[in-house]
């Protein structure tokens, strides 16, 4: 009885250590999620601080935007106030109840005991007002703009580092099929060397081939982490989170010269920015002359003023009223100080506008060379692709013509590089293109 009993616990342990080893492991079998280049840029997007910090700001001006607007409209307020006021002992007949009552003792004030409710209405009108509308509205536009700009950058920054991290990957494939190619050819020459078939110099020059190829396969590995460890920053809360990349596709094919340049005309932010900042400028001037014209204010009061909180005071006389006034002040002399900041606003009004056609020949540059150097890359890969396939082809002849003893060890030393070489270069040409097509769609809005 007791050895079944003993039974049972052991079974019943075991069966709780399996299950809580399963539990265990069951995160660990979930693959890592496969990440493409749209969603690389949505994840970079939400992990950046400067584009949320830029984004931030948009938002910021556009509500100075409806604060500049709101400013426009009549302010309301409920004013209320009691005011007391040391009594100057005579005594004299108000106007609110037709008896006597101690005069104040000052003389800008009603009564000893004075009572105010009032809703109070006030406008304002200037030139200054429209023009802080049209400056809140402007610079919310170059806000957007600039957004834009912080965005295109991070943009280009995923496109960067998510055809590196590719490339990395493949060259890190690259580096393992070269060193598991000089073990083979190391093996083979050894095997030469006992077969008294080749002198002991192959087995050297293959060896010290063979060390090469660990030493580069260390350093892609380094590449590959470091690559994936840079994307991971913008990707994840975790840079050590694992993860995969979707293959690129360098395939697509180029827009035409026409395409690209009414793109880049009609949404490039940076000119967006420059205009905005140029028309920014001009609306500071019209807001220094401002200071040249009056401005109105209008000022409606209605409620109580008088010695009583009530509507109506003694032998009921209203206490409930309004009053109305309006306000010009002209300005007559201000010691130049108004002709002074008009000068200051034209002076950088001259520059936003030299800023403008700097920006405008940038984008002429830019375009031209981005387009040349897409083009270009496009037109080697094929070539690149068909480099590899000769490399290795003669690697493979090299090493027929080795085993049977027409060639050297150099010669099949010469080709292993060829080979490495060539599918190295296959990777940076895709990368290069890659990015200048990013460069492109950036440049023209469609990425």
């Amino acid at each position: 009885m007791v050895s079944a009993v003993v039974a049972l616990l052991l079974w019943s342990c075991t069966a709780q250590i399996v299950s809580s080893q399963t539990v265990t492991a069951a995160p660990a079998s979930s693959a890592p999620p496969s990440i493409s280049l749209t969603e690389a840029i949505q994840r970079a997007q939400a992990n950046e601080p400067i584009f949320a910090a830029s984004m931030a700001e948009n938002k910021a001006l556009a509500l100075d935007r409806s604060i500049a607007r709101a400013a426009l409209l009549p302010t309301v307020g409920y004013h209320n106030q009691f005011l007391y006021t040391q009594s100057n002992t005579p005594r004299n007949q108000t106007g609110h109840d037709f008896a006597t009552q101690s005069l104040p003792i000052f003389i800008a004030n009603n009564a000893v005991h004075e009572y105010t409710s009032q809703a109070v209405v006030t406008e304002t009108f200037g030139l200054q007002q429209l023009a802080d509308v049209k400056r809140a509205t402007t610079a919310s536009a170059r806000a957007g703009a600039e957004l834009e700009i912080t965005r295109r950058g991070l943009v280009s920054a995923v496109v960067s580092l998510y055809f590196g991290a590719l490339a990395s990957e493949q060259k890190l494939k690259v580096a393992q099929r070269a060193a598991t190619e000089a073990d083979a050819f190391t093996d083979l020459t050894q095997k030469r060397e006992t077969a008294r078939e080749v002198a002991h110099a192959d087995v050297v020059k293959a060896q010290l081939q063979q060390q090469q190829r660990q030493r580069d396969l260390a350093d892609a590995q380094l590449l590959f982490d470091r690559s994936r460890l840079e994307l991971g920053i913008l990707l994840f809360p975790d840079p050590g989170t694992p993860y995969t990349l979707q293959a690129a596709d360098t395939s697509a094919a180029l827009p035409t010269r026409a395409e690209v340049e009414a793109a880049a005309a009609r949404m490039n932010p940076d000119l967006k920015s420059a205009l905005a900042t140029l028309r920014l400028s001009e609306i500071d001037i019209l807001s220094a002359k401002s200071a040249y014209l009056p401005d109105l204010a209008l000022n409606f009061n209605y409620g109580i003023d008088a010695a009583q909180v009530a509507a109506k005071g003694l032998n009921g006389v209203q206490n409930l009223g309004y009053s109305a006034s309006a306000t010009v002040d002209i300005p007559v002399w201000n010691w130049l100080s108004t002709q002074n900041r008009v000068k200051q606003t034209q002076i950088r009004r001259d520059a936003a506008r030299v800023a403008l056609t700097a920006t405008q020949k940038r984008l002429i540059v830019a375009l031209d060379e981005f387009y040349a150097e897409a083009t270009s890359v496009r037109n080697q890969l094929a070539s690149l692709d068909t480099s590899v396939q000769t490399a290795a082809e003669s690697l493979r002849l090299t090493r027929l013509r080795y085993t049977s003893g027409e060639a050297t060890v150099l010669e099949v030393v010469d080709a292993q590089n060829a080979l490495t070489t060539a599918e190295n270069a296959r990777e940076d040409g895709a990368v290069r293109y890659q990015a200048s097509l990013a460069n492109l769609q950036t440049l023209t809005g469609t990425l």
